[in-house]
């Protein structure tokens, strides 16, 4: 997969933006921590790795280059050990829509949220 031929950090909203030739994508910057790459989220084997929660606020400092397959994308919280591939950022900006209902409803299945200063309370009745 070829990279973006743009890439457009906007630090204000916390998004990066990824222009293709065929096509542009808005990233949240969540939604990219959530989705993380590193070891600490994806886990060290099969699996569906951890799950990261109260990232509603995160923002992205800087991205870099990783060589000249991926990208490294440093957030706010000190995250910074995901290096996201060409390949997994595009499937990340076309598949979206369903990773963030599937995390969400990770979240829900867990008792957990977005926010860091909830928790969030599952009733049992």
């Amino acid at each position: 997969m070829p990279p973006p031929s743009k890439i457009r950090l906007q630090k204000a909203e916390k998004q990066l933006i990824l222009q293709y030739p065929d096509s542009e994508f808005t990233l949240p910057a969540e939604y990219l921590r959530v989705y993380s790459p590193s070891a600490e989220v994806r886990g060290h084997g099969a699996g569906e790795g951890t799950l990261v929660s109260g990232k509603m606020h995160v923002g992205i400092e800087k991205v870099a280059a990783a060589g000249r397959y991926a990208l490294q994308i440093f957030f706010d919280d000190g995250h910074d050990s995901g290096i996201y591939t060409w390949d997994y950022l595009r499937e990340l900006c076309e598949q979206k829509d369903a990773k963030w209902q599937y995390y969400l409803a990770r979240l829900e299945a867990e008792g957990k949220g977005r926010d860091p200063d909830e928790s969030a309370v599952k009733f049992i009745g």
